[in-house]
């Protein structure tokens, strides 16, 4: 099933005070979805790190983020992450880059979890 894992109440727009998004996280918040799960491991005023979570067959939805950059480690599994219009296939110890503005999603192909930790960077 294809469905974003970004906060739900969270907005890429700038609202009325300037900021792209009044919604903030907490270290613990998490979400279950259908495709898998997240973590919120660390938060900083200029990044996010979360623990992401990809049932096997499952994958995110495509997403573009103007505003900030997205970081993947792989840590378990294996899966194929599309950036852009560019697909590889991943595995635990690969690095993947999504610049501000790329399209990009994952999906788990192995036959276990696909465990990735994922850093925000820019306007969270």
């Amino acid at each position: 099933m294809d469905t974003p894992f970004e906060n739900p109440n969270a907005s890429e727009s700038p609202n009325a005070s300037g900021s792209r998004n009044a919604v903030r996280y907490d270290v613990g918040d998490h979400e279950d979805r259908p495709w898998g799960n997240w973590r919120v491991v660390d938060v900083a005023p200029s990044f996010i790190t979360k623990r992401v979570e990809v049932k096997p067959g499952h994958r995110l939805s495509l997403q573009i983020h103007r505003y900030r950059s997205e970081h993947w480690v792989i840590v378990a599994g294996s899966g194929e992450a599309t950036v852009g219009e560019e697909k590889t296939a991943v595995g635990p110890g690969d690095y993947v880059e999504i610049p501000c503005g790329a399209k990009h999603r994952i999906q788990s192909i192995g036959a276990g979890l696909l465990v990735f930790v994922e850093v925000q960077f820019g306007d969270i």
